[in-house]
C-alpha cells in the first residue's frame, strides 16, 4: 500500500499573486482553510499516513501552520534554497525513498482513487504511472497520446481532436525508475517539460490512467474563485 505522497510547493505562483500576493500558492485561503490542508485531508482519508513537501516561495508560512504533523500525519520538508522546478524538487525529494509514492501538485485538487491507482500501476508493470483526465482545451494542459492498455507514447499532442486526454498531475512512480536520470544538482529541472519527455523516450514502461473525479487547478485566478465553491 502507498503511504507516502511528496507534494510539489515551491513554485512562485506569479499568476495567483493578484489575488494571493503574501502566501505561497498552496496557503491560498479556500472558505477560511488553505489550499493545502483541502489537498493533505483528501490523500489521507485515500490512506497517506507521511507527506514529503517540497518547498521554496515564502516556505516559512507553511512550516509555521503546519509543523511536523497534520492530522496525526507526519511532514518532512525538502526546502529549496534557490528555485528549483517542479522536477528539481521531485528529484531532491525522493532521495531516501524505497518504496512507491505518490507525486502531487501543490495547486490542483484531482480526485483519484489511490487503491484504483495502485491497482492499475501493479497490473502494467508500470515505473510511473499518471493520472489523466479529459477535456476540451489542451492548450492549457499537456495532453498525451496512449495505447489502447493506457501505456503512453508521447506528450503534448495535438490531433485537432473534439477532447484530449490530459496529465491530471497525480503520479505514482516506483524508486527505481528515478535513479537513471542524469540531470545536474541545484538546477531549474521541469517536470512535465523535461523529465516526463526523457522518460518515455527511454521506452520503460510508463502508463496514464484516465480518472474521472473532480479536478481544480488554483494556479489562476478564475479556478481559484471556482475552489470556493466546489470545496467546502
Amino acid at each position: 500500500m502507498v503511504k507516502t505522497a511528496i507534494i510539489l510547493a515551491g513554485g512562485l505562483g506569479t499568476r495567483l499573486k493578484k489575488v494571493n500576493p503574501k502566501l505561497p500558492k498552496p496557503m491560498a485561503p479556500i472558505n477560511g482553510r488553505p489550499f493545502l490542508e483541502y489537498l493533505m485531508d483528501y490523500w489521507i482519508e485515500q490512506g497517506i499516513s507521511r507527506f514529503v513537501l517540497s518547498i521554496g516561495y515564502l516556505s516559512q508560512s507553511i512550516i509555521d501552520h503546519f509543523g511536523k504533523k497534520y492530522r496525526e500525519t507526519s511532514i518532512d520538508y525538502i526546502i529549496e534554497e534557490s528555485p528549483l522546478g517542479t522536477g528539481g524538487g521531485l528529484l531532491m525529494s525522493a532521495k531516501g525513498l524505497f518504496e512507491p509514492f505518490l507525486v502531487l501538485n501543490g495547486d490542483t485538487f484531482f480526485e483519484v482513487d489511490l487503491k484504483d491507482l495502485t491497482a492499475f500501476h501493479e497490473k502494467n508493470k508500470s515505473e510511473w504511472t499518471i493520472s489523466l483526465f479529459r477535456t476540451t482545451n489542451p492548450e492549457r494542459y499537456m495532453s498525451v497520446e496512449i495505447t489502447t492498455s493506457g501505456k503512453i507514447l508521447k506528450m503534448k499532442v495535438n490531433n485537432n481532436q473534439s477532447s484530449y486526454v490530459v496529465n491530471g498531475g497525480v503520479y505514482l512512480i516506483n524508486p527505481l525508475a528515478l535513479i537513471n536520470m542524469d540531470k545536474p544538482q541545484n538546477k531549474i529541472i521541469s517536470l512535465e517539460d523535461e523529465l516526463l519527455p526523457d522518460f518515455i523516450s527511454s521506452t520503460r514502461a510508463i502508463y496514464g490512467l484516465e480518472c474521472f473525479g473532480t479536478f481544480i487547478d488554483i494556479g489562476i485566478p478564475e479556478d481559484y474563485y471556482r475552489a470556493t465553491e466546489i470545496l467546502l
